[in-house]
This record gives structure tokens, sequence and C-alpha cells, in this order.
């Protein structure tokens, strides 16, 4: 699949990869700050922003999306970050090929299947995402009738805000949603997965850089997960950001900036 991107700065590449319901947008001004150490690609991976839509949805078809994308651009090497099913991209390819991989950084998402809160969060994305398939957008004539009709079903005013961004109005004045809810919905259980723990020893993975950022009010990666990560990428740095949660490039976009950067050592 041929995913769309975006890319500025100048030096040597690295892929940003943005998360469930998010878009290249989302990692634009952090791009913007590292620009200066790095070429920044952000793409739109399947089912979000302005990437095509796929009935299919899951981590090796993700990663393979992934792999065509940087064979297309001719770059061999690259370094690589990814921010919830982004993160999860990026781990399957650094498994799959660690080769091309320079350096890697993972923001606040375990690898693993979360057997505590896991099916609980699958519950919430259902909602999620049934609320969203089901808005009727031929009767919405404006951004604040949609947003009036999806709080009746999506409370957060953050995560409302947050799917809002995928509403756009088309050349005619309709509406449409640049996600994918269908698809999503149809695979929200393969998005929702993760490594199994009893299999971890047959993954090592050495030979360059590796930086899990775990917001400190987030419960996404638990600290009992630490030897486990450690297991697969024995050499990784482990670190909690202060005053952020699990949208940390929002809450501390200076910190991630400054992070991304030290794999290259360029900070």
């Amino acid at each position: 699949m041929k995913l769309f991107f975006r890319s500025f700065g100048n030096g040597p590449p690295i892929f940003i990869l943005h998360g469930l319901y998010g878009s290249s947008d989302n990692w634009l001004s952090i791009g913007r700050m590292i620009g200066v150490n790095y070429k920044v690609y952000l793409p739109d991976l399947r089912n979000h922003g302005q990437s095509p839509h796929s009935d299919l949805m899951n981590y090796e078809v993700m990663s393979e999306d992934l792999l065509e994308l940087v064979n297309s651009l001719n770059i061999r090497k690259f370094y690589l970050a990814g921010h919830r099913m982004g993160g999860k991209v990026a781990i399957s390819f650094a498994l799959k090929w660690p080769d091309r991989i320079n350096g890697l950084l993972i923001a606040d998402i375990s690898p693993f299947i979360n057997e505590r809160s896991g099916q609980k969060v699958l519950m919430q994305h259902s909602s999620i995402l049934k609320a969203v398939l089901s808005l009727d957008l031929l009767k919405i004539k404006s951004r604040m009738e949609a947003e009036a009709e999806l709080k009746k079903m999506i409370e957060p005013d953050n995560v409302r805000g947050f799917i809002l961004k995928n509403l756009q109005r088309n050349s005619d004045k309709t509406f449409s949603w640049k996600l994918d809810a269908k698809s999503l919905l149809n695979n929200i259980d393969r998005i929702m997965e993760g490594i199994d723990r009893r299999l971890i020893d047959n993954y090592q993975i050495s030979g360059f850089p590796v930086i899990f950022l775990k917001g400190a009010k987030s419960d996404y990666i638990d600290p009992s997960d630490y030897p486990y990560i450690l297991r697969i990428f024995p050499a990784a740095e482990i670190k909690e950001i202060a005053n952020a949660g699990h949208w940390l490039h929002s809450d501390q976009p200076e910190e991630i900036a400054k992070n991304l950067n030290m794999l290259s050592g360029s900070d």
C-alpha cells in the first residue's frame, strides 16, 4: 500500500508513526523541532489520514506498508519512532527487519498484551468507533453539530476532540471521515494485540539504541513489563516523562524532541 507522507528537514532519515485515530499532523510540531538534525518522514498509516483504506488491518501488513514506503524512497537504514498503535508497528518492523534500523523510540505503549486492562480498553475503542459510525453525516451541517452529537456518546472532551480532527468537509459541503471507522472496528482486536510474553525468548534485538518513553500519568506501559522489554531489547533505556499522560508528545513536546534527537546523538 502506498502511504501518504509528509517530509521536511535535513539529516539522516527518521520515520515517526502516529497512533490509533491519529495522522501525520499529530507529529508536525515535534517534527519541525528535530528537522535541523533529521530528514523527517511522517506517514499516515493505512485507514488513517490521507492514506488508502483497506479491510485488512494488522501489524504484519502495517509494517509491510512501512517497508514499501522506505524502499520506494531508496532508504536503506533509518531511525524509527512510534506512539500507541504506531509504536507497535515500529516494534513489529524492528523485529522483522532489525538490519534496517539505526535507532528506535517507542512512545507510551507496551509491546505486550495487557491482560489486566486489555479487554476494558478494547471495549472503549469499540464504543468510540460505533459512535463514529452511528453519526449520520448527511444530516450534519457544521462541525458544531457533529460535536454535539458525538458528545452524547463520547464524553471525554480530549478524546472527542481527537476524533473530530478526522472530520473533513467535502467540496459539495458535506462531511466525511478521513479514517475508516468500519475497518478499524472490524479489526480492533488485532490492533489491541501484542507480543505473547511466553514467546519473548524467540526475540532478542540489539545493535542500535532503543528508548521506551512512559508518560508518568499513563498506565499503557506497566512497570512489570520492564524486565520483559529488556529481554527483547537488552540495551533499551526506559524513561518516565514527568507531567505527561498517554499523549506525552502533546504534554511534553520538548522532552520528546530531546529524546528523539538522542537516538542519533544530536542532543
